[in-house]
């Protein structure tokens, strides 16, 4: 069986569905990866995966350029004549969706990995791309032999009470897992405070709403806060490099950059932070957890499926700097309630989100897809 994993980003692929590529090829199937090429191509095919190169833009919103992103992949999915193609982020769900109409691709899976800044922003160009995307989309999502899956219920819940898609079609998955041999408790480490956000510098992430918390908790206690992801060119939320070391400067913040060793900067951690806007199911939090470290927070879907308020973290509410503020305080002062949610938090990574756990689940959508003949109808 030949299944295609496409996506905007060879980075996305390499972090959050390698494990899942793997997984395939040990069922006995042949998985292709197909993304724009970049600095995880190579990491990628160390793994003995094949790869072909789709240049997508994520940031083009010029029609010609789009259709001609579209018209390639079309190109990929004729000459591959894939089983079943596995789409990830916006872009992929709408030209692999049509593509593979177009080339009678007998199984599709798209998921939704978060509603986005498209449908979280309140710009006018994000006000336009959402009212396009949704009439597309409501178009697409009625196709037989199609599947959607989101990684928390309030997603899920937001399309089908739209009409974009019907219960039956789609699943919940919670996220993509995590590694938790890779991801273990360590004690705290000694001296100061080390409070991470580990994400890509956007403002949906909360990033802003964090600075003004921070300096609001240095005014009460000495801390360090780092900062640990890239700056996102290609999303209109992003965080410039200058003002992150205009941050820096100021000594709020230290910017450790992408980091492939997130294992190591959990367990120089005392407390991981993410006041997102918004989440499919953050990874992040997820490790964090799997981690033993405590965790703040927004109450926001997606996020609120990892964090139990008062368990393994705090939930404060979206936009709220004053809250939390507060809430890092509390953990800041209280290093025994650390420990107990970071416990806690291990616990429930165990139980919910391993990775083997969150690879079955997908796998038996696929199955239940009837993927295991060639000659299946056009999903059209």
């Amino acid at each position: 069986m030949k299944i295609l994993l496409v996506a905007n980003t060879d980075w996305y692929l390499f972090n959050f569905r390698l494990s899942l590529a793997k997984y395939l090829r040990d069922q006995g199937h042949e998985v292709v990866l197909i993304s724009p090429n970049g600095p995880f191509v190579a990491k990628i095919r160390e793994n003995e995966f094949r790869t072909i190169e789709w240049n997508v833009s994520r940031s083009s919103m010029n029609p010609l350029i789009e259709a001609a992103h579209l018209l390639s992949l079309y190109i990929i999915y004729r000459k591959e004549k894939p089983d079943l193609v596995h789409h990830f982020t916006i872009k992929p769900v709408l030209y692999g969706t049509i593509a593979a109409q177009l080339t009678s691709v007998p199984r599709v899976i798209n998921s939704i990995t978060g509603l986005g800044y498209i449908f979280l922003g309140n710009k006018p160009v994000a006000i336009v791309a959402r009212r396009l995307v949704t009439l597309v989309y409501r178009w697409l999502f009625r196709k037989r032999n199609l599947h959607l899956i989101f990684e928390n219920d309030d997603d899920r819940n937001f399309f089908i009470q739209r009409g974009l898609i019907t219960g039956e079609k789609c699943s919940t998955v919670q996220g993509v897992g995590v590694d938790i041999d890779r991801f273990q408790p360590s004690p705290e480490p000694s001296g100061s405070p080390l409070i991470v956000f580990p994400s890509r510098m956007l403002f949906d992430k909360g990033l802003g709403v964090l600075m003004e918390a921070v300096r609001k908790v240095r005014n009460q206690i000495p801390v360090r806060v780092v900062l640990v992801g890239n700056v996102d060119r290609g999303n209109p939320a992003t965080v410039s490099d200058g003002l992150i070391r205009d941050w820096e400067r100021q000594g709020l913040v230290e910017w450790w950059g992408f980091r492939q060793d997130m294992e190591s900067v959990f367990q120089q951690s005392h407390i991981v932070t993410l006041p997102s806007f918004g989440e499919g199911l953050p990874t992040s939090l997820i490790e964090a957890a799997a981690s033993g470290r405590a965790i703040v927070t927004t109450d926001v879907p997606g996020c609120r499926d990892v964090v139990t308020d008062g368990v393994n973290g705090f939930l404060v509410p979206p936009h709220n700097s004053d809250a939390l503020a507060n809430a890092l305080i509390s953990l800041l002062e209280n290093p025994e309630l650390r420990v107990k949610m970071g416990k806690a938090g291990r616990q429930i990574a165990e139980d919910r989100f391993s990775g083997t756990r969150i690879n079955r689940h997908i796998y038996s959508i696929y199955q239940s897809l009837n993927l295991s003949y060639r000659n299946a109808p056009s999903i059209f």
